[in-house]
């Protein structure tokens, strides 16, 4: 691993994690000595978190970083310790990969707020079961004091249940009559965004944000609802809000130079999220709509079940399908039986340049094409193809954690080395 920069920064990253004891307490100390005033919102949930996280951080003025969206162990650590003595706020997103991680981070972190955006299937292999997974993420809600507040989905039944697990006040958002900051009128204004009328805390207003999909309007709800709780004016929070661009790889939108506009939506693939993108690609207005897909993360036991019924749900909107990874044979079956000739399906192969040179067979002015497959997949190496950027790499998947733009990688290779970054992936 120390024969490359990939590497090395791989080596680099088991360093850092082999520090998270010492971090730990070292967070622990400094939140409640030099950081105790400031006042510290958390991010939970499966799906959404890093978006509403920049969203709060827009919203609040907070202070951002380039590691804000790093959300476990170490980097946790580090955004408790990163506050500053004189900080008014701080926005900290957290994730888990088994049970017991939340309650360590509940006790450094000490939350005044606890934002949570839904829960899903993310972890049903390592927690267990959607129950399972909502009691570990309700840890940071049960250690809000009773002067916090929890801001919940109201559209998640397992995020509402969490409402009787805190002594804190609890504000709701979403799209339901029964929220205390909900959104109405929601329209898509295709390639810039969408509008939306909010009703907040007795107050309405019209908005226009860049962010696409009725689920990416929840983290612009969650960001309302918190500033309304801190304090700052709706139209202050909304200003901020108007200018945030899409999270990197979540629905995205990048035009090309032919004609062609990519909706990016590559960071994570679990069902849940496959299914909201592709239900706001149905509404996409395009010459042709295309989709290239990879494989569903973790997906559940009913696994070709699962491929059939998204390749069904592809065959209703596009025009073509692109698969890459190892679902071919179940969205084939699935797109065809739902009236997709077979023609109009395409193997992607194993890796982005396989990938690029099947879209590129079929790509024309004025078509959108939806990307979208697991984190390991990596696939806006087929963005960055298409852009003309160069791009080396071709492993099938990969499991170092930066992106590919940042990867010292991404335009030598790993050669013969591309073993090492495929070994123990579990699909």
């Amino acid at each position: 691993m120390l024969a490359t920069p990939g590497g090395r920064r791989q080596v680099r990253s088991g360093v850092r994690f082999r520090l998270w004891p010492l971090l730990s307490r070292l967070a622990s100390l400094h939140r409640r000595t030099t950081a105790r005033r400031t006042r510290v919102i958390v991010v939970v949930g499966s799906f959404g978190k890093s978006t509403t996280a920049r969203a709060l951080t827009a919203a609040l003025r907070a202070p951002a970083h380039e590691r804000l969206l790093h959300n476990a162990f170490t980097s946790v650590a580090f955004a408790v310790l990163r506050i500053g003595r004189s900080q008014p706020r701080a926005v900290i997103e957290v994730g888990i990969g088994a049970p017991g991680e939340m309650a360590r981070y509940a006790r450094m972190i000490r939350p005044d707020v606890t934002v949570v955006t839904s829960i899903g299937s993310e972890h049903e292999r390592a927690v267990g079961t959607l129950e399972d997974i909502r009691a570990e993420k309700c840890r940071m809600v049960s250690a809000l004091p009773a002067s916090g507040t929890a801001v919940l989905n109201g559209d998640d039944a397992h995020a509402m249940w969490m409402a009787g697990e805190t002594r804190a006040r609890v504000v709701t958002y979403g799209f339901g009559a029964s929220c205390d900051v909900r959104a109405a009128d929601l329209r898509l204004d295709w390639p810039h965004g969408s509008r939306f009328r909010v009703v907040a805390f007795g107050q309405e207003r019209d908005v226009a944000v860049r962010l696409i999909g009725r689920h990416m309007i929840y983290p612009a709800l969650a960001a309302i609802a918190v500033s309304g709780i801190e304090g700052i004016p709706l139209d202050e929070a909304l200003s901020a809000l108007q200018s945030l661009p899409p999270t990197p790889g979540r629905m995205e939108p990048v035009a090309l130079a032919n004609g062609v506009v990519l909706l990016r939506d590559d960071f994570k693939s679990t069902l849940e999220t496959m299914h909201a993108a592709l239900d706001a690609f149905a509404d996409v207005p395009a010459r042709r709509r295309i989709v290239l897909f990879g494989d569903v993360t973790q997906p559940p036991s009913n696994r070709e079940f699962v491929y059939q019924q998204l390749g069904a749900r592809m065959a209703e909107i596009a025009a073509h399908l692109i698969v890459v990874g190892r679902g071919l044979q179940d969205y084939t079956a699935g797109a065809i039986q739902a009236g997709m000739p077979a023609a109009a399906i395409h193997d992607g192969g194993a890796n982005p340049q396989q990938a690029v040179a099947a879209l590129r067979a079929i790509l024309q002015p004025g078509d959108v094409v939806l990307i979208k497959g697991r984190r390991g997949q990596k696939l806006d190496r087929v963005r960055l193809l298409l852009q003309g950027v160069r791009v080396g790499c071709d492993v099938g998947l990969c499991d170092l954690g930066a992106l590919c733009v940042e990867c010292p990688m991404l335009a030598a290779g790993w050669g013969a080395r591309q073993m090492i970054m495929q070994r123990g992936l579990d699909p």
